[in-house]
């Protein structure tokens, strides 16, 4: 992001004295599901100093009166009450029953109150749906179970949501993706708080891996539609985008795969996602050109042509309102975290592929050049196509926008999304 968050970890609260930083609170509620909220008491809850986890005190607190019900059907009895909060240094809120209710106002308030006071607070997958309720995510990075992001960043606009990350760390606010990847988040808890080994401890104790490998929700994301499109007619024109993002096309054209009159498709596409299809598929490219940019080595010219923008002026328009950052900026800051090697891409693939089979004289050199340059000239001439999603690439001035960004390296302290280094 190119700003940092007004209440981000910059500003972290100093821990009030009553409150513990080895205490930690799991805040459960009726309907929730069980795998999630076992997670936190599976971590945090169970005396490991045998092998080396250094022990947290749990305390279990109801959300709301009891007894509370699971999805499984199981009645469950929390030792404690909202009360118990204020005694606690990090609270882990497991996944809310329903993304479509509120959650209630009293646990809002005691969040609000822990938050204040320095406490850690923590979202399980659609745990991030409470804090968010309560006003803790308001200009922070958040992720969430991918089927739910559409969702959480429609209803709550200030919440910067990424659906690619595993877990998201934002100092004293952290949330994660779906069931598993709330072991992830607590792993690095512990790893935060205890170091590597006593994380590696627990995690051989959980038969989990210490971290998992890079890929966060992508694996599930590429190909994934909302949740609220996926038994409707408009699912097959909608995966149809997904599988040519590299070509240039526009909302008419999907429109028109639907039987549609453009009105009617964004009437339709807009109820069912909440988000108008023009936005929707520039958000598709933009995702596609983040996965270029962090597993190969195109210019940030081919990247535009190989997502289907019209022009790199495009491209980075709208990957810097997007993301914060120029794409050049966004691949050296993601290189710099991951420690991943120029040339380690696919394009870099292709080249030691092509060495292989031909012998490397400088005639050849200039011969893959020029054939380089001539399909970058052949895509560049099907103006006829020209994809709709490079309007507003410019700034109010009318000049393209400026790639000056210093990215938030590792040694920063902010957002650290839940990918291996």
């Amino acid at each position: 992001m190119s700003q940092e968050p007004p209440h981000g970890p910059g500003t972290t609260r100093k821990l009030a004295a009553r409150r513990r930083r080895e205490i930690v609170a799991v805040l459960l509620f009726g309907g929730g599901p069980i795998f999630e909220s076992s997670i936190p008491l599976s971590v945090f809850g169970i005396d490991r100093q045998d092998a080396g986890v250094p022990r947290y005190r749990l305390l279990v607190c109801a959300g709301e009166e009891g007894p509370l019900r699971t999805t499984g059907g199981l009645e469950l009895t929390a030792p404690y009450g909202l009360e118990a909060l204020s005694r606690a240094g990090t609270i882990v809120v497991p996944a809310w029953r329903s993304i479509t209710q509120p959650p209630p106002s009293a646990a809002l308030d005691a969040l609000r109150r822990a938050h204040e006071e320095g406490a850690r607070i923590i979202g399980l997958c659609t745990g991030a749906f409470v804090l968010a309720a309560a006003g803790l995510l308001d200009g922070r990075p958040a992720t969430t179970h991918w089927m739910y992001a559409p969702t959480l960043a429609k209803r709550y606009p200030a919440v910067h949501v990424d659906p690619r990350e595993l877990f998201v760390d934002d100092g004293d606010i952290l949330t994660s993706a779906g069931t598993a990847a709330g072991i992830d988040l607590c792993l690095h808890v512990v790893r935060t708080d205890h170091g590597a080994e006593a994380a590696g401890a627990l995690a051989r104790r959980l038969v989990v891996p210490p971290r998992r490998g890079n890929g966060g929700q992508e694996r599930y994301l590429d190909r994934s539609l909302p949740e609220e499109i996926g038994t409707d007619p408009l699912a097959e024109v909608v995966a149809w985008a997904l599988e040519h993002l590299h070509e240039q096309f526009d909302v008419e054209t999907l429109a028109a795969r639907a039987y549609m009159s453009r009105r009617t498709f964004d009437r339709r596409f807009r109820s069912l996602t909440g988000s108008a299809p023009l936005q929707w598929l520039i958000t598709q490219r933009v995702l596609q050109a983040q996965r270029l940019l962090e597993t190969s080595d195109y210019s940030v010219d081919e990247v535009a042509g190989r997502c289907g923008f019209r022009s790199p002026v495009a491209l980075r328009g709208h990957f810097r309102r997007q993301l914060g950052a120029s794409p050049a900026a966004y691949r050296a800051a993601y290189r710099a975290r991951t420690g991943r090697p120029e040339g380690g891409g696919e394009r870099a693939s292709e080249t030691r592929a092509d060495q292989t089979s031909a012998e490397p004289t400088a005639h050849g050199a200039a011969h893959s050049v020029r054939a380089e340059r001539g399909d970058k000239g052949e895509r560049g001439s099907r103006g006829e196509h020209a994809d709709r999603t490079d309007r507003g690439a410019r700034g109010e001035n009318g000049k393209p926008e400026s790639d000056t960004y210093t990215p938030r390296l590792p040694s920063q302290r902010g957002r650290t999304p839940g990918r291996a280094p």
